[in-house]
């Protein structure tokens, strides 16, 4: 049987909640306009109002909001509120400079537990479960939205945080754990560890909640194939709050959207151009009811779709795709557009290689080149010149036929590259060095 946490809001039907989206969207744009300069001085310049939008399609004359705005009113001059009223912030990395920095009040950190606690639901996860979160606490977000969504669903939680390998084995055998918190690389790495010490059938894990990255079903599989897991995929970003603007439900046919919080869209990357239910394209996401900080057509850079049918599980929310790749993501390569995605895809339907990879970059001449470094599951092809050559040969044919491009590849030892205890670094970029 389906599980709920909203029912009501979760099960709306689909006018009804059109009505309500439409009404939250005119209220947002109206208190964007009246408490954030940046969006004053967009709607102004554009001559836009919320009492000019009559219908939810309407959405599409509103200005996009980029990173880089984020980054340009670093830290706090997208915030709604003052910051008395702000009770937490959260931030990016800020690999590639100034931190994205946002902000809650007490209203969104309620709305966002909930958010949480529907998709933890629409999987099974209950009262009974006792949760191990393996995300780092922090500024990211990851580690204290499921912290609380979990929480107010009454699952127990084990916030042990990222890292200690043993140690989070340890745990989840003498604690009974039901539920992984992680990164799908990390919990790909935990799980070979698991096998590897004959552990799995002492561990309890039911179901695995992975976000922060990418997740492949060829990688989800081979996770479930290690601990005898149910793995899901969540969906969230910090600049729109944080996990919980999508998940899978136990049906997994795409991650439901919280509609009543998040108008999402798909546009095209390169004319900004509405796109039609079910066309692949770029999403992009209206917060509908973020108090600190409200985002108007936030640009992900994810590429996906939008599925508007029923779910088998009775939610009436549109579901999105796994997302296919980041716009700002993709690699082209002489010519050829490259998602990580689609090579982590080959990769992992090759039994004789590991889930490790790397992709080095390369400038030669004009032109940029590709190498993929996967790693063996068994050593002993690299004492065996004819057996390695006739397997690196077949990866480099099975990536072939997917990318339609030539590109090196290099088999290496087992556990030779690096492991990520976070979000996992693929992509070595050598041009220019």
């Amino acid at each position: 049987m389906p599980v709920f946490w909203q029912k009501d809001i979760e099960t709306m039907p689909r006018k009804e909640l059109e009505r309500l989206q439409l009404e939250r969207l005119r209220h947002i744009v109206d208190y964007a306009d009246k408490h954030v300069p940046f969006y004053h001085k967009k709607f102004g310049a554009l001559k836009i109002s919320a009492d000019k939008i009559k219908c939810l399609s309407d959405v599409k004359y509103l200005p996009l909001t980029t990173k880089e705005d984020l980054r340009d009113n670093y830290p706090f001059s997208l915030f709604a509120r003052p910051m008395r009223e702000i009770v937490r912030t959260h931030a990016s990395s800020g690999t590639t400079g100034k931190p994205i920095v946002v902000g809650y009040t007490r209203n969104d950190l309620s709305a966002w537990a909930d958010q949480v606690a529907r998709f933890c639901a629409a999987v099974g996860v209950t009262d009974a479960d006792i949760a191990q979160i393996s995300f780092g606490y922090g500024l990211f977000t990851g580690a204290l939205g499921l912290h609380y969504g979990l929480e107010k669903l009454g699952a127990a939680i084990v916030p042990i945080s990222a890292g200690n390998t043993q140690r989070q084995l340890m745990l989840m055998e003498d604690f009974g754990v039901t539920v992984l918190i992680s990164t799908p690389s990390y919990a790909t790495y935990l799980s070979e560890i698991a096998r590897e010490q004959g552990i799995r059938d002492k561990l309890k894990l039911r179901v695995g909640l992975f976000g922060g990255e990418g997740c492949t079903p060829e990688m989800r599989a081979k996770i479930e194939e290690n601990i005898g897991i149910l793995s899901t995929d969540n969906y969230g970003l910090s600049e729109l709050g944080g996990p919980g603007v999508s998940g899978e439900c136990a049906f997994r046919c795409g991650l439901h959207f919280s509609e009543d919080h998040f108008l999402p869209e798909i546009i095209d990357s390169d004319t900004f151009e509405t796109k039609e239910a079910g066309e692949d394209g770029e999403l992009v996401v209206t917060t509908l009811t973020k108090e600190g900080m409200p985002m108007i057509r936030y640009r992900t850079k994810d590429i996906t779709r939008l599925d508007y049918d029923v779910c088998k599980c009775g939610r009436t929310h549109v579901r999105m795709d796994k997302v296919k790749g980041r716009s700002d993501d993709m690699l082209i390569i002489k010519g050829v557009n490259v998602f990580p995605s689609q090579i982590e895809s080959v990769l992992m339907n090759i039994p004789e290689i590991g889930a490790h990879y790397q992709l080095i970059i390369r400038r030669e001449g004009l032109m940029d080149s590709l190498e993929v470094k996967v790693e063996l599951v068994d050593g002993a092809y690299l004492v065996e010149y004819r057996k390695l050559e006739q397997l690196r040969n077949y990866v480099k044919e099975q990536l072939r036929s997917v990318l339609q491009l030539d590109v090196k590849v290099t088999l290496v030892e087992p556990k030779s590259l690096e492991r990520f205890e976070g979000k996992a670094r693929r992509i070595l970029d050598l041009r220019g060095k």
